[in-house]
Order: C-alpha cells, then sequence, then structure tokens
C-alpha cells in the first residue's frame, strides 16, 4: 500500500455508515461559502465528519485555486473551526493539489511540509501544442472551443496527455485519494460521442486505474456533477473494475455550494453496492476505517 504520512490506516468493519465529505471548497478557493456555513450545514444534515480540501496554490495566478499568501489563514481558520465544533462533528483539512510539472505536483517538498490531515491529488491542467497551460477541467462547450483552440480539434490528443498525466501524478505520489479520475470522460463523449467505447480509450483506462491498484492509493466517487449531468467520476461502469482490483474508494461531493454537501451520495453508494462494493472508506478519529454498505 502507498505510504500514507500522516495518517494511519485503521481497517474495520462499522455500521450502520455514516455521512461523510472529505472534497469540498470554501471561499479560500472557488467555493460559494465560507468554512464555517459549510460546518452548519454538515451539521444540519447530520454529518459525522467533514473534511476541507481547497485547490492548492499554483505558480501563477488563477481564479479557482488559494493564493500562497493565505495558506495560514487557512489553517488558523480550520483550527478554530476544530476546537469550536469539537464535540459535534469531526473536521478535518487537506488540499486538491495539481499535477503541473516534475517541479509542482502533489510530492513537491513544499506541500510535504504543510500539517495535512489528508492530500487530494487531481488533474486539471494540460498543456497545448505550443506548451502553453490550459484549464481541460471546463464545461462541456466551452471544453470543445478550447479543444478546437489548442489541440487543432483532436480530442483523442488531450485524452491521452489527460491519463499521461495523470499516470505520472501516480508514480510521483505525495497524497493519499485520486480526485475525480475519469473526468475527462463526460467532455471527451461530448465532442466525440462512443469515444468511450473505443478500445485505446479503454486501455488508458484500464491501465490508469491498474496502476492506481498496484500502487494501493484510495480514490474517490467524485459526485458533483451527478445532479445536474447524472455521471461520477470515474464513470459507473468502471466500477465492477475498482472492486475486482481491490481498489479501496470512498464517496465524495467535490462541494462548492453549502447546499450541495451530499448530492448524489446514496445515489453513489447504490451503485458501489451494486458493482459488488461492501465497504467505503471513512476518517474517525483520525484514521482511515471500512464502513460496511
Amino acid at each position: 500500500m502507498a505510504r500514507i504520512e500522516r495518517i494511519r490506516i485503521l481497517i474495520v468493519t462499522m455500521k450502520p455508515i455514516t455521512l461523510t465529505n472529505y472534497h469540498s471548497h470554501s471561499l479560500y478557493c472557488d467555493g460559494r461559502a465560507s468554512m464555517e456555513t459549510f460546518v452548519r450545514f454538515a451539521l444540519s444534515r447530520g454529518f459525522t465528519s467533514y473534511g476541507f480540501s481547497s485547490h492548492a496554490p499554483l505558480p501563477f495566478p488563477t481564479a479557482w485555486t488559494m493564493d500562497g499568501d493565505r495558506m495560514d489563514d487557512y489553517f488558523d481558520e480550520f483550527r478554530r473551526l476544530k476546537q469550536k465544533y469539537a464535540n459535534r462533528i469531526e473536521l478535518y483539512i487537506g488540499l486538491e493539489i495539481d499535477y503541473l510539472s516534475e517541479e509542482h505536483n502533489p510530492a513537491s517538498a513544499y506541500f510535504r511540509r504543510l500539517p495535512l490531515d489528508y492530500r487530494i491529488g487531481s488533474v486539471h491542467l494540460l498543456r497545448d501544442e505550443q506548451g502553453q497551460v490550459v484549464d481541460a477541467d471546463l464545461p462541456a462547450d466551452k471544453f470543445r472551443q478550447m479543444i478546437a483552440c489548442h489541440f487543432s480539434g483532436d480530442v483523442k490528443s488531450a485524452v491521452q496527455q489527460y491519463y499521461q498525466r495523470s499516470l505520472r501524478m501516480i508514480e510521483q505520489g505525495g497524497f493519499d485519494i485520486v480526485g475525480h479520475a475519469d473526468k475527462i470522460h463526460y467532455n471527451a463523449s461530448y465532442c466525440r460521442p462512443g469515444i468511450l467505447d473505443e478500445p485505446w480509450y479503454d486501455q488508458l483506462v484500464c491501465g490508469y486505474f491498474q496502476e492506481i491498484a498496484r500502487r494501493g492509493y484510495q480514490m474517490e466517487i467524485n459526485t458533483k456533477a451527478y445532479s445536474d449531468l447524472g455521471v461520477f467520476y470515474p464513470h459507473e461502469r468502471y466500477f465492477p473494475l475498482l472492486h475486482d482490483l481491490g481498489i479501496q474508494v470512498q464517496v465524495n461531493t467535490d462541494a462548492h455550494y453549502p447546499d450541495r454537501i451530499d448530492s448524489g451520495r446514496t445515489q453513489a453508494l447504490h451503485a458501489l453496492k451494486r458493482a459488488g462494493y461492501d465497504q467505503v472508506m471513512e476518517l474517525h478519529e483520525g484514521h482511515w476505517c471500512e464502513r460496511s454498505l
């Protein structure tokens, strides 16, 4: 199993399953509410465990990542909330860290030094034909425009690069949870209907999941788009493969709005059950635990 620096894995079976979420964004990045507002919503919905994972700073300014000079404030606010709500909910602090380059990725020394409870490793960014960094995490119509402008309309080239970068992130490590794996599938299908059934695409995805399993990482089932698009990341068609590979999963909503902290969670749990899963991973008392479905 991949080495996890701050959290010991504790395998237990516990019932019943509880409400948790470890992927969320607040006003420190592109979220739409304060951290405390998210905590209050979590309490009102009966959550037992909740984690913050702001988009980590990048070497250049963006509209969706945290500014580097706000990191201390991020930790200070978390510590205040953890103390204030100590007897009501378990709170955890993380970051969603992008693989950008060999120098900037979840394994970078800066991120490894931070006192985080967990790290999510994700890929949002690609490089175009001129080597320019481009955002691939876009609404489908804007994604298609990006492919036309930056990849000469070749969606296959963009998809291949997405998985190449994802694999390199896996190889370098430095994180605990693979964030929204296969997220490109919806936009790729929008640009090229039927692409998921093309053998080369399936080979890329399956090879990626096999490497995740080999290295022992957890994966999230990301439900952010379920209420709007009816999809999970990764695609539900791969849930049986994840189960057969022995990949431990957790269900996260990638919430940017407080009223979406449990959006799609129930549907994802049912889908996992149909795929053969009996447990999902949750954080309790500082340990990753298997909770029975």
